[in-house]
């Protein structure tokens, strides 16, 4: 048979590598936008405060400076109502967006958030048992937030249990066991909230469920914010790492990373961070699966550049999320975890359409 006389196509040109928006200008523009949002959050709410007013009083505040008697009631809602729960929802973003990344690296699942462990819904065991039971009424205003921070510990440590083998902690055998175990908190938190009487209890405890700030106060942004960054420099301590176990166990063995063992750490960390969040503000969803795949899509799938942008990223969200939950139908209050979902699975989609992503890769 005669030779094909016709050329060989020439090969086809590689296709160019994702453009990545550089860490430094990102990391510093959304510095930039989160200052700018604080300072928005503690000028919007049902009461009209004027910017200048708002702004005087912010570098009273701060410099120690003199109001006049007038100023008082608008003073106090700027620095004893605003201004704590601006700051405390800039740290829970922080804190579900970078556990988010944790989570995905350390079960290797893209659909994984914070909430998958299960310790969002042991949480809500020991809120609502506070808010329809009264249990630990001695605790007074740290009732709430102690109760639902030992749930979560509680719950971190029977998922721990149930989970771990002779060869320590597997992604499959953790995302099975807090799915399971989070099914089952969430059964006990529906009995409790059909039996309780129907009224204010049943509906804050909603509320509770679904994500609030509203009873932020100046003592719980302390605690919070310690340990969101104590969990965010722990996380960016082992990036090398979370880049080998996000590749397989074969592989982080092959690099010399110890799989189980760091995944056992993680989960240690990820639980302590989520369970201190969900204490202060409730159960806000997406977030945590959100915001770690919107960094991805800018800056690569690198950890320790995904954990530098993700905890401002998520700072920033939370705080105008919840600006939209006061304002919206204001004076009453959305739940913030509503607010997440609405905006947020339709920007995620649309993003995910018009990109070309994957876990772990582009």
């Amino acid at each position: 048979m005669a030779a094909d006389p016709r050329p060989a196509p020439p090969p086809s040109p590689p296709s160019p590598p994702p453009r990545r928006t550089p860490v430094l200008p990102l990391g510093l523009g959304l510095a930039a936008a989160l200052l700018l949002s604080l300072v928005c959050g503690v000028g919007l709410g049902a009461a009209d405060l004027p910017w200048g007013r708002t702004l005087h009083l912010l570098q009273a505040g701060l410099t120690g400076g003199r109001i006049a008697a007038e100023d008082a009631a608008a003073y106090t809602i700027v620095w004893e109502i605003r201004l704590p729960r601006t700051v405390l929802a800039a740290t829970v973003g922080a804190g579900l967006a970078v556990t988010g990344v944790a989570v995905q690296a350390m079960v290797r699942n893209a659909l994984a958030d914070p909430f998958v462990l299960g310790i969002s819904s042991g949480a809500s065991v020991g809120a609502n048992a506070v808010l329809l039971l009264g249990a630990f009424a001695s605790l007074g205003a740290w009732a709430l937030s102690a109760s639902a921070f030992l749930s979560a510990l509680a719950a971190m440590a029977l998922v721990h249990a149930v989970a771990r083998t002779a060869h320590g902690l597997t992604p499959l055998r953790l995302v099975l066991t807090g799915t399971a175990l989070a099914y089952g908190f969430s059964a006990v938190t529906a009995l409790m909230v059909f039996g309780a009487e129907r009224g204010e209890a049943a509906r804050s405890a909603m509320m509770w469920l679904l994500g609030s700030l509203g009873g932020a106060t100046w003592g719980s942004v302390p605690i919070a914010a310690g340990c969101v960054l104590a969990g965010t420099a722990y996380l960016l301590g082992t990036a090398g790492r979370l880049d080998a176990l996000a590749m397989g166990d074969e592989t982080a063995a092959a690099l010399g990373v110890d799989a189980g063992r760091l995944r056992s750490r993680l989960f240690l960390v990820t639980a302590a961070v989520t369970g201190t969040v969900v204490a202060v503000s409730g159960a806000i969803g997406f977030v945590g699966l959100m915001v770690p795949h919107l960094v991805r899509m800018l800056v690569g799938a690198g950890h320790r550049r995904v954990l530098t942008i993700a905890p401002i990223a998520g700072a920033v969200l939370l705080v105008w999320v919840d600006v939209i939950s006061r304002l919206l139908l204001a004076p009453a209050e959305l739940p913030v975890g509503v607010i997440t979902a609405v905006l947020g699975v339709p920007c995620f989609l649309l993003l995910m359409r018009r990109r070309s992503y994957a876990f772990g890769g582009r």
